[in-house]
Formats: C-alpha cells, sequence, structure tokens
C-alpha cells in the first residue's frame, strides 16, 4: 500500500488522467514499434526488432491498464459494496504476464541469432531513428512517472519507470549499431538476449508486485505511523495498537485499530472518542476507520500498575515478543488480561505462551491469567 494519497482528486479526474496519459503513450509506443520493426526487418538486426517487440507489449500493457482503470471504476454495488477498485491489480498482474512472455520471445530469438550469426546492415537513417526514440522514451517515461505518482497509480509509475529502462536499453542497441558500422564487430544478437533478460526481469517482479497486491501485504509503515500519530491526538487516547489495514484497490483502504482508555470512561465517553478517531484518521490519511476497538487500563489502583510493569519485564524477557498491550487486571476477582505480539519466527506460539504464564502464576498465584496472541500485522 502506498503512502501517497490522492483524497483531492476525485475518482473520476484520477481515471481519466489515467486513460489520457494511457492514449499517449499507446500512440508513442505503437509508433515507435513500427519504426523498429521495419528497420530492424531492413537492417537484418534481431536487437532493433527485439526492442520493437518491447515497444510493442508496452503499448499493450498501456491498453489493458486503461481497459482496467475503466472497469476497477465502476460504482459500488450491492454484489461489491466496496467497489472493483481491486480489478487494477488483476490487469496489472495481465500486463506482467504479456511482459514476461514478450521477454522470453525475443531471448529465444536472440540465442538462435547468437548460434547462426546473420550479417546486419544499419543506414545512417536507421541510426538517427534509433537517436530519436531514445529521446521520445526519455521524455515519455519521465511524464507517465510523474502522472502515475500525481494519481497513485501504480501501473503508471510502473510503465513510466519500464519506459525509462527502455530508454537505457535502446541506447545499447543504438550503441551496438555504432560499433558494427565503425569497428566491424557484430554485438546485436548479444545486445538482443540482454535486451530480452532485462524484459523477463521486469515482468517477474511486476508479477511479483501484483501478486502481493492481490494477496495482502504488509501496511506501508509510514502510512501506519501517520495513523497511529492521528489516533493519538484524540483526547484520552493513550496507546494505539493491533492496526489492520484491508485494501480495496488504490487510494481505498479501510482498517480497525484498538485504542487504551481509561476505565473510568463512560459509554458516551467512548461512543465519542470512537468517532473523533475515525474522524480525524479520515481527515489525515484518507484511511476509513471501520472499528475503533478499546482496551481498559487501570486508572486508580497503584497495585495493578506495578502489576503491569512487572508482568511486561517477564513477557518482554523472552525471545520472539515484539510487544506487549492491552494489559488490565481486576485484583479483586484475580483476573488479568494482555495481548502480546509474536514474532512470525516463533514456531510453536501456544507453547511459548503457556510457558509465560506459568512464570507469571508463579509471582501471582491463583490469579485467571488470559493472553491473546497477536499478529505482527502492521509497526505499530
Amino acid at each position: 500500500m502506498s503512502e501517497n494519497t490522492t483524497s483531492d482528486i476525485s475518482p473520476e479526474s484520477r481515471g481519466k488522467v489515467i486513460v489520457r496519459t494511457g492514449i499517449i503513450g499507446i500512440a508513442a509506443n505503437v509508433l515507435l514499434s513500427g519504426f523498429k520493426a521495419f528497420i530492424g526487418i531492413t537492417s537484418n538486426s534481431v536487437a532493433v526488432v527485439s526492442d520493437a517487440l518491447n515497444n510493442l507489449s508496452d503499448a499493450l500493457s498501456s491498453l489493458i491498464t486503461i481497459i482496467g482503470t475503466k472497469l476497477a471504476g465502476k460504482k459500488p454495488d450491492k454484489k461489491h459494496p466496496l467497489g472493483y477498485g481491486r480489478i487494477e491489480y488483476m490487469s496489472a498482474l495481465i500486463v506482467s504476464a504479456i511482459v514476461l512472455y514478450a521477454g522470453v520471445t525475443a531471448f529465444i530469438d536472440s540465442v538462435k541469432k547468437i548460434i547462426t550469426p546473420e550479417t546486419p546492415d544499419y543506414s545512417v537513417v536507421s541510426l538517427v531513428i534509433l537517436g530519436a526514440a531514445v529521446a521520445v522514451k526519455i521524455v515519455l517515461g519521465t511524464y507517465t512517472k510523474a502522472k502515475g505518482k500525481a494519481v497513485n497509480s501504480g501501473s503508471l509509475i510502473a510503465s513510466g519507470s519500464d519506459a525509462l529502462n527502455d530508454a537505457i536499453l535502446s541506447t545499447s542497441v543504438l550503441a551496438s549499431a555504432l560499433i558494427y558500422m565503425f569497428f566491424g564487430i557484430s554485438l546485436e544478437a548479444w545486445v538482443g538476449a540482454v535486451i530480452a533478460l532485462f524484459i523477463v526481469k521486469a515482468g517477474i517482479e511486476m508479477i511479483s508486485d501484483a501478486v502481493n497486491e492481490m494477496l495482502g501485504s504488509r501496511a506501508d509503515p509510514e502510512l501506519v505511523k501517520k495513523i497511529k500519530a492521528a489516533a493519538l491526538k484524540v483526547p484520552h487516547v493513550q496507546g494505539a495498537y493491533d492496526l489492520l489495514i484491508n485494501n480495496y484497490g488504490p487510494d481505498k483502504n479501510v482498517a480497525s485499530i484498538h485504542v487504551e482508555l481509561d476505565d473510568v470512561l463512560t459509554a458516551k465517553d467512548i461512543d465519542t472518542i470512537s468517532r473523533e478517531i475515525q474522524s480525524v484518521v479520515f481527515r489525515e490519511t484518507a484511511v476509513m476507520i471501520s472499528a475503533v476497538g478499546v482496551y481498559s487500563v487501570n486508572t486508580s489502583n497503584d497495585e495493578a500498575a506495578q502489576m503491569r510493569d512487572r508482568i511486561r519485564k517477564i513477557v518482554m524477557s523472552h525471545e520472539g515478543i515484539l510487544q506487549i498491550h492491552g494489559f488490565y487486571t481486576d485484583i479483586e476477582k484475580k483476573q488479568l488480561t494482555f495481548d502480546m505480539v509474536l514474532d512470525f519466527k516463533v514456531e510453536d506460539r501456544d507453547k511459548l505462551s503457556e510457558s509465560i504464564k506459568s512464570e507469571i502464576l508463579k509471582e501471582y498465584p491463583g490469579f485467571d491469567i488470559h493472553i491473546a496472541l497477536d499478529i505482527d500485522m502492521s509497526d505499530i
């Protein structure tokens, strides 16, 4: 999840920017692909043909991005009450597959040329066109990436970065052509293979990113930090924990959070505080807090405070414990409860919990101890 938000940009405006930028990318890449394909075929250069194929895959990627954005922009309905934003991640996966396929195909063609080399035949005009293509890719990449950041579109940012990488690869094609013309050394098949490997690498990375978004990745630390800071601004909130963020598309995050409050507050107080937390967090981060859980904090019992400090030392002395929170005890009823956040490296969570519970019982015999084992969901 990105830390950038576009709360000041309407979904309609965002969609228009993505579509317009995508159309520009399609037009530029189709023209570049046509010119390069012509040059590659007439000059018998597999490197230039590979570069043309790369541009064609970029055009297809932009087309799929536009289609994905249009589908993702559908209004929420009864079947999908939080909208269709995740379709953008599916379209990104399709784009990734196309890029990977283009890279593998280009690599196979280049290897064939390495095994059975053919002599290229470049002209001055073809070199000028290749040089112009490099300049176009730099401008297109810079423009697309800037627009992507402005509307927080992962697809556009990826397309912009890809275009800038393409400029570097096209430069290598131009360099290999110049080397052949001036020194008679043919490197174009090898350059084509290198370009293909870069395309394959980009495709694999794009697939990994898309799959991570679809599976649900760890919340962005900066966004988590902002949400916690916003919640702690609300009066009476002593701590914020257990932040769980569900992503339903770019800039559509729904979250739940637990906060620590004094045990003397009324239901009316808690309701007011919960609503204020939701308001402040949304205003400052554009994240919608759907639920606010409450941990009650002992405020009028010094013995309870001493128990909390002692038990915290016992718990944190164990390897694999990241955090303890939500501590509350009723000394008269001999009841004690708290949450522990465990590292994912802990293999037997229940065994560790029972070991800690036994240590606490040695110091506080007769207590009914309940330990909730939390998952390390976010850096909060």
